[in-house]
């Protein structure tokens, strides 16, 4: 399970580069660049998510352990 917390993190990121490039800083909130924007946000969230996940399951092995 730590892998696909892992894997969907690192496909987050590779969003967020790729929605990057999409960008055009003069008209940021219109067409393709509002879309890219927006999920730039999205990918964030989900990598902020996962990274609560993982120290999640860490916390639950170090309990589980006692």
């Amino acid at each position: 399970m730590k892998y696909v917390f892992y894997s969907i993190g690192i496909l987050a990121v590779a969003s967020i580069v790729f929605n990057a490039f999409k960008l055009n800083f003069n008209h940021l909130l219109q067409g393709d660049s509002q879309i890219a924007a927006i999920s730039i946000l999205a990918a964030l969230c989900v990598v902020a998510l996962m990274g609560i996940m993982i120290v999640s399951k860490k916390i639950s092995q170090k309990y589980e352990e006692n």
